[in-house]
């Protein structure tokens, strides 16, 4: 049941909801530069594999070109989902991005876990999340296709879809270098060459950024400060083209990161004396150790993250005759990452995890498309295989754990002695010499579990547009899914030396053994569409589309009569069904959107914090389904050429939507919203560009974004939770010698607000939660030169 209804809607705000509507769309392959593909208000998109109006197309799509996203100064999808209504990516870290569509969430490190929302990379499934993370160097667009799109993107579009489509190279010989500075020591290369004929052209694209962490650390075991920045991006593609009919392009990337420490600061235990607590600790200087005496087994004495990522992706399209074409998307990704990190938030070495994750993808896709007079068709076929792994080692050591632990609960091991002293000290650390009566100054402990997926998914897929008259075109499709899941579970866990059992309550040893259980689903996901032009300017829409999250094969393992055994639970399939209509418009220098929409899930899957039969924390987390949730929400867009060198741009997204109070499995979950959904989301500002004359040009994208209050755990703790935020940003400078060169400045949040990415976390599992702190205000300077045509 929806927790409040539209007639409670302020008039005001759903006036400007009302005012505020535009339409931006792109395609899922790059047939031609986004500002080839615009002429005036038409954009011509290819979201349905088809070159169409952005107008003529019955799906709720956001675009944002590669010129926008550099007038918008922003770096990251993270920044760049505050302008996209219904969409919001947080990025914890490179490791673990958290998309968000319409209000749910797809975040899950697991290996045995689907995801929600579809990430494509130059039209491949790049969706697992260890392995999503992207740079938005040199790219042609971001689109954001919202609503079930199991027809056109693939099983994993449960929500939607987000398409990153990459530079393509041009016939002609041009590059671009790129120099930055800013505070924090941010600094900044980046840049393309491209070079080619009309039948073969080749590009290379890179950016390497850099930057000091903006959350200091006072631990002086630790180097760097927390949030540092160190990643490289490069990217070569070839484009093929033998004949007027034959494309092919070949695209091979490489990501790396050399991140600092992720700031679980904590809001229990003090960094220095006169430390605030709460979560305005997350605001001040943190005194995160880590464990430096264990590298061994957490792989680094320092926090921080290192991740490497290659993808290769080959694209042919074949017009083989009139109407007809094929397509061939095939990729191969594979990522490996480690990040070490701190989970309670303090100098202790209490809480201290890595996590190493690694894995592979292949996909192929096959289509054949036909576009007629009174009839669009296509039909194809797709395999996807992923091979991956999430391995979670712990480190501590014992007599400090125990007595943490103990006095978390109120009753210490050793009365008198706190884990952490009010001036940020560490008094458990000598606990173990006083349990042992100083035979043993300090008894490392480490113990390790893994959980493991493969995933095999076959499936057809169909689709028609049938044009029954100049004004209404009626689409049909469905995709036939069989899916293959393997799971596994291994765990090392040695008793501790004081306390004669594992640390972890809960954790169990699997005494060398892998479990493993596997199960094969099927499955049947259609889409319906309706289109009418009411003038070649205004049209209607209305859409039914099913969505599928897969089910979960979960393998732990379990202690039952003294014995120890594979733990398998299946969590059903969440199915949504989603129900949405709108009307379009691109007439003369306005375009605009307005859309609602209503999502029904059955089996939504929520991910839980692990207890033991005694109520004690493990320290892992487990899927399982919350029962019924619903979500009602409207989308709107809006942008005006007011003049040649003046657009105003503006959009607006409300979500009224969680856990419904009568379908819950339990009553902590009944009417919690989403984790991470705002109630409101919108952005304006507008974009100046000036001819000055003699080669000179003003350029200026002044902008505003808000979000409304998020709470970061389901079920709903108003203490871990962020109110609204408002950021102010902005992009501006002057372009000389006929665009050769330019000079841009930029900041971000300006008014440097202070608000959290994210809280709870690992630690909040054992009841300290952890606080994150997001960006300050980042300002600098940006240098470019432009050579060749």
């Amino acid at each position: 049941m929806l927790r409040t209804t539209l007639s409670h809607v302020s008039p005001i705000a759903l006036a400007s909801v009302l005012v505020c509507t535009s339409q931006a769309a792109a395609a899922q392959e790059a047939l031609a530069p986004a500002e080839e593909q615009r002429a005036g208000n038409q954009i011509i998109v290819t979201a349905q594999k088809i070159e169409q109006r952005a107008q003529d197309v019955p799906i709720t799509i956001s675009a944002v070109s590669g010129e926008q996203i550099r007038d918008l100064g922003v770096n990251d999808l993270d920044e760049l989902s505050n302008y996209i209504p219904g969409l919001n990516i947080q990025e914890q870290s490179a490791n673990n991005p958290g998309v968000v569509i319409r209000g749910i969430t797809s975040d899950s490190g697991s290996a045995q876990q689907g995801p929600r929302v579809t990430l494509y990379y130059n039209g491949v499934d790049i969706s697992r999340s260890r392995g999503s993370y992207q740079a938005i160097y040199d790219l042609d667009r971001v689109e954001v296709i919202k609503g079930p799109q199991a027809t056109l993107f693939g099983t994993a579009s449960t929500v939607g879809a987000i398409s990153l489509v990459s530079a393509r190279p041009r016939e002609g010989f041009s590059g671009q270098i790129t120099g930055g500075y800013g505070n924090f020591e941010q600094t900044l290369l980046s840049g393309f060459l491209n070079a080619g004929s009309d039948v073969l052209a080749g590009r290379i694209a890179f950016e390497w950024r850099t930057r000091e962490g903006y959350a200091e650390n006072l631990n002086p075991n630790q180097r760097e400060e927390l949030y540092a920045q160190d990643q490289l991006g490069v990217r070569a593609s070839l484009r093929y083209t033998p004949t007027s009919d034959i494309t092919l392009d070949l695209i091979g990337t490489y990501d790396q990161q050399r991140n600092g420490g992720t700031p679980f600061i904590s809001g229990r235990f003090p960094a220095f004396l006169g430390a605030p607590g709460g979560a305005a600790n997350a605001f001040r200087p943190a005194n995160l150790g880590g464990n430096p005496g264990a590298a061994a087994v957490l792989g680094d004495d320092q926090l921080g993250l290192n991740r490497e990522v290659y993808d290769l992706n080959l694209t042919v399209e074949y017009a083989f005759a009139d109407d007809w074409t094929f397509s061939t998307v095939n990729g191969y990704r594979e990522f490996d990452s480690r990040e070490v990190f701190d989970a309670d938030g303090s100098a202790a070495p209490f809480l201290e995890f890595a996590e190493i994750a690694d894995g592979w993808q292949i996909s192929h896709e096959g289509r054949f498309t036909y576009s007629g007079r009174s009839l669009r068709a296509r039909a194809g076929w797709n395999v996807f295989i992923e091979d991956g792994r999430q391995n979670v080692p712990f480190a501590t050591e014992e007599g400090t754990f125990l007595q943490c632990l103990s006095s978390l609960f109120g009753a210490p091991l050793i009365p008198g002695i706190p884990c952490v002293a009010p001036d940020g000290s560490v008094p458990a650390a000598g606990v173990t010499a006083i349990a042992t009566g100083g035979a043993l100054q300090a008894i490392p402990y480490a113990s390790v579990f893994e959980n493991q997926g493969r995933n095999e998914a076959y499936s057809v897929f169909a689709d028609a547009t049938w044009l029954a008259s100049d004004a209404l075109e009626l689409t049909a499709g469905v995709r036939f899914l069989w899916e293959y899941r393997k799971s596994g579970f291994f765990a090392n866990v040695p008793n501790s030396v004081l306390s004669r059992a594992p640390l972890i309550p809960g954790q169990i040893d699997t005494g060398g053994r892998t479990f493993t259980a596997d199960k094969s689903f099927t499955a049947a996901l259609p889409r319906f569409n309706a289109l009418y032009r009411i003038s070649d300017d205004v049209n209607v829409f209305a859409t039914v589309s099913k969505g599928r999250r897969s089910p979960v094969v979960q393998v732990n393992a379990a202690r039952r009569a003294g014995v120890v055994e594979p733990n398998v639970v299946d969590v059903a399939q969440e199915i949504v069904w989603n129900y949405e209509g709108g009307v379009k418009l691109a007439s003369g220098p306005v375009s605009g959107s307005l859309g609602v929409y209503y999502q029904v899930y059955n089996d939504f899957q929520v991910s839980i914090a692990q207890r033991d039969a005694n109520g004690n924390p493990t320290g892992a987390f487990v899927t399982a389904s919350a029962g019924k949730a619903s979500n009602l929400g409207i989308e709107a867009e809006v942008a005006i050429e007011v003049a040649d060198w003046l657009r105003l741009f503006g959009n607006v997204g409300f979500i009224d939507g969680g856990i419904d109070k009568d379908g819950a499995f339990s009553p902590a979950f009944s009417g919690a919203r989403f984790r991470l959904q705002p109630e409101w989301q919108g952005a304006a500002g507008f974009t100046i560009d000036k001819d000055l004359g003699r080669g000179v040009r003003l350029f200026a994208t002044p902008s505003v974004t808000y979000r409304s209050k998020i709470f970061f755990e389901v079920p709903n703790n108003p203490l871990i939770s962020q109110d609204a935020v408002t950021l102010v940003n902005a992009r501006a400078g002057v372009s000389l010698a006929d665009d050769r060169y330019e000079i841009a400045g930029f900041i971000r949040n300006a008014t440097g607000e202070d608000y959290l990415l994210d809280a709870g976390n690992t630690g909040g599992a054992f009841t300290i939660p952890t606080f994150i702190p997001a960006e300050p205000r980042f300002y600098g300077i940006q240098l470019t030169a432009r050579f060749g045509n």
